[in-house]
């Protein structure tokens, strides 16, 4: 028996049954636009950034790292362009604490890979929180997530998968 044939039909129900979870969340916009596009997917190998810029982008990064139980770079990065928006004093330095005990603090549930320095220097802002205390942190969770993440999930079968199927939809729609 192939082998290889039941993992490729296997690797295919995968993008499938992503693609349709992928539409389903986001089903409540109803344009066109708002649909996974080949273009869109072919577009998050440019860079980083074009990934997270799309909503279907960062769901399937988050779903690929999830899938390797490294999420909490992605987590943190996300946490930290949310509480960039916070306006009252009080809010960001109850939300500034919550982060630090999730994120920063040695042996916190999702401890990021960041420096002892950086860490420390975070320490101390976290007691005065200002909208910046976590830029550098960002920074460097950043660079690892474009360094080893990024593209581990390019050549991943859930990306390529995912592109194989949407060009196919495309041929047969073509």
């Amino acid at each position: 028996m192939d082998q290889g044939g039941d993992d490729r039909r296997h690797n295919g129900n995968i993008g499938k049954n992503f693609m349709c979870r992928l539409q389903c969340m986001f089903s409540h916009t109803p344009s066109s636009e708002s649909r996974l596009s080949l273009q869109d997917t072919q577009q998050w190998s440019q860079s980083l950034d074009r990934l997270l810029e799309s909503k279907y982008g960062l769901a399937t990064f988050r779903t690929f790292l999830k899938s390797e139980f490294s999420d909490e770079n992605i987590e943190f990065w996300l946490t930290c362009e949310d509480y960039k928006k916070i306006k009252s004093s009080f809010r960001m330095s109850s939300r500034a604490k919550k982060i630090y005990e999730q994120f920063i603090k040695a042996e916190s549930p999702k401890e990021i890979n960041i420096d002892h320095h950086t860490r420390e220097q975070i320490k101390c802002s976290v007691k005065a929180p200002t909208v910046h205390c976590f830029d550098d942190a960002q920074k460097i969770v950043y660079g690892l997530m474009e360094r080893d993440s990024y593209p581990r999930f390019l050549r991943s079968d859930f990306y390529r998968t995912l592109l194989e199927n949407l060009t196919a939809d495309a041929a047969a729609k073509g």
